[in-house]
């Protein structure tokens, strides 16, 4: 049984445990800075297996020792959003977590592949790379399937269809210049440029850019989880079982779609190595210089992170 290592057992983390072992994909451990908390969701979870039928370890701790052999370590640690915050307002915080947590990935679990769920998510990405000293594919971040599938349910409830029947591409960071591509998006293989008005689909755009913050307005005090851990739960599924699936993900490139030294969500092949390749579509100028502005948003970031010397 492959092993994956879940940093973080709030909300998101203890989320994609249970959607991992209802799918038996690997052996799961939580792990948690909160004395208790690891150990209480893992238990919890493990205690469904018998309705749940599934038959797969458990486990929870405040040892970050326990990511020894990991094939993969989902990093979801950190602080969620509130309502008025954007995932860029996290950055302080967060970054300091994430750079120590991924400190112990790479003494712990060097060989395993890592998957950023902490916003801002992109940055992040960069930040868990450059203090690993990974391989540049065995670190990628979960967006663009989040972003994707957020803009696949509003396609399906406005033009009143299956959601399954949908598809859609997203592309740029993780953030309110995220870059949704309706000629790419489609409703049974259908274009939905070819389906729905410019308004409309103009405003399917927004509300997908401001997802996230659509659901912390309801909640006040958190953020979502059920539908990012589903989106981390397919990518952990890829990698550990070599699906070779092109879903967009944050991944970093090196002049692909012109942009160098930077992750951004692109199409990328998950499989058993990470990201096995990345897939540059043919986008037309607008579309470009979309994503190009979201990579400068993203690029900005980071250089805030610099000039506080974490990076």
């Amino acid at each position: 049984m492959r092993k994956v290592t879940i940093i973080g057992a709030g909300n998101v983390g203890s989320s994609v445990a249970l959607y991992l072992a209802e799918h038996k994909i690997a052996d799961i451990y939580l792990v948690d800075v909160v004395a208790g908390l690891p150990e209480g969701k893992a238990l919890d979870a493990e205690e469904a297996a018998p309705i749940r039928r599934y038959d797969v370890e458990l486990r929870g701790s405040t040892d970050f020792s326990c990511m020894v052999e990991s094939d993969v370590v989902v990093i979801t640690a950190g602080i969620a959003r509130r309502p008025g915050m954007s995932r860029d307002d996290l950055l302080n915080t967060n970054a300091k977590i994430i750079k120590s947590v991924s400190e112990k990935v790479a003494a712990y679990a060097p060989n395993s592949i890592i998957i950023m769920v902490t916003n801002p998510l992109d940055v992040m990405a960069y930040l868990a790379l450059k203090t690993t000293g990974f391989a540049l594919k065995k670190v990628v971040g979960m967006a663009g399937i989040l972003d994707s599938i957020r803009f696949r349910s509003f396609v399906a409830q406005k033009f009143g269809v299956s959601v399954i029947d949908t598809t859609a591409m997203v592309l740029g960071g993780h953030g309110d210049s995220m870059v949704p591509l309706p000629r790419y998006s489609t409703v049974a293989g259908i274009p939905i440029t070819e389906l729905m008005s410019k308004d409309d689909i103009d405003k399917i755009i927004e509300r997908t850019r401001k997802g996230g913050a659509e659901i912390v307005g309801y909640l006040k005090t958190g953020s979502a989880y059920y539908a990012p851990a589903a989106a981390v739960a397919k990518m952990v599924e890829c990698i550990v079982r070599d699906k070779r699936r092109i879903l967009p993900c944050s991944a970093y490139l090196k002049g692909e779609y012109g942009i160098e030294g930077l992750f951004v969500g692109v199409p990328v092949m998950l499989g058993k190595n990470g990201v096995e390749k990345i897939v540059e579509l043919e986008l037309i100028p607008e579309e470009r210089e979309a994503l190009h502005t979201s990579a400068s948003a993203v690029r900005t970031v980071i250089e805030k992170l610099e000039d506080l010397g974490i990076i």
